[in-house]
């Protein structure tokens, strides 16, 4: 019997566990074909803190999700196991170990044949969480939807923080990097070039102006053409989208995505090699109403929805 997310008319939305979509929690990813975990991180942020917060509020928000959607006709719980392995046990006090701590839970996820989505948490963890996929997939392509490039040098001198994920994960050869797509990049630079040193290096940059008014459906079509059957990587700054659907973050940039074209993105990975995703930035003390962690549950759902083995009632 697989596990099933608890359900409203069984168990009121305001009650029950804590755990993502109220599914049962599991110590270990032992026997799990994918499972939700929390990243409590935000000693790596330059500006609004707040994101160590995050996966206890996004997990609070997915008590209004149900076990199918409605659209796609995804069912992942009639085919998937599924559980809540809770919290990396991170240093609040030391950036560095937290990293060493993350790689280190991540290992142990992978020695398992399970595909781990993330809740965060700020952008520091796709570091490690790559280090540790590259170490089981090799160089993988990487599907990186953001406000910000992330391929900052340093950050007051230090070489990891929430603005240089991709610029290590570049230079430590994880990535393939052809295969690399950045998407929804927008805002102000600190120089002309900001955007180019990953254009010069093979990433893909779709700038968030380039899918003004339009769907991102046919760029969708496009990315699951050229990354074929390469095991790929997700990461979705929750700052993709524009602060008027998602205001509860550290880094808020104007012009951003609608939360329509998230789904046309995330659902446009269904046939993908997808091994891992996470959902990063989600700040709650800036998130009064509770609908950016609302937003960010309902898009991790649609990540379990596109991971390969997921059933669907066609």
């Amino acid at each position: 019997m697989r596990n099933q997310p608890l359900g409203g008319n069984d168990m009121p939305r305001f009650a029950g566990p804590g755990t993502m979509m109220r599914l049962p929690a599991a110590e270990t990813a032992e026997g799990l074909d994918a499972c939700f975990v929390g990243v409590p991180l935000d000693i790596g942020t330059s500006n609004r803190p707040g994101t160590r917060f995050g996966p206890k509020q996004i997990r609070a928000e997915s008590v209004l999700l149900r076990p199918y959607n409605m659209w796609t006709r995804a069912a992942p719980f009639d085919s998937l196991q599924v559980a809540d392995i809770g919290d990396v046990p991170i240093n609040t006090f030391d950036l560095k170990d937290s990293v060493r701590r993350i790689e280190a839970f991540y290992d142990d996820i992978l020695r398992h044949d399970v595909r781990p989505l993330t809740l965060g948490g700020d952008h520091t963890l796709s570091l490690p969480i790559l280090r540790a996929m590259a170490k089981k997939y090799g160089p993988l392509a990487l599907l990186h939807i953001d406000a910000h490039a992330d391929i900052n040098s340093h950050m007051f001198g230090e070489e990891i923080a929430h603005g240089t994920p991709f610029r290590r994960a570049f230079e430590e050869e994880l990535l393939d990097a052809d295969q690399v797509f950045q998407i929804g990049l927008r805002g102000t630079g600190y120089t002309a070039e900001d955007f180019d040193w990953a254009s010069e290096r093979g990433f893909q940059v779709v700038q968030a102006e380039q899918l003004w008014h339009q769907s991102a459906a046919p760029l969708m079509d496009q990315i699951r053409r050229q990354i074929g059957a390469r095991p790929v990587y997700l990461s979705f700054d929750i700052d993709s989208l524009d602060p008027a659907y998602a205001p509860g973050t550290g880094t808020p940039e104007i012009g951003g995505l609608t939360s329509i074209q998230a789904l046309e993105i995330i659902r446009g990975c269904r046939g993908l090699s997808l091994v891992g995703a996470d959902l990063v930035e989600v700040s709650p003390p800036y998130d009064t109403n509770g609908n950016t962690a609302l937003l960010a549950a309902n898009l991790l759902f649609e990540m379990l929805c596109v991971l390969p083995g997921v059933a669907y009632r066609d």
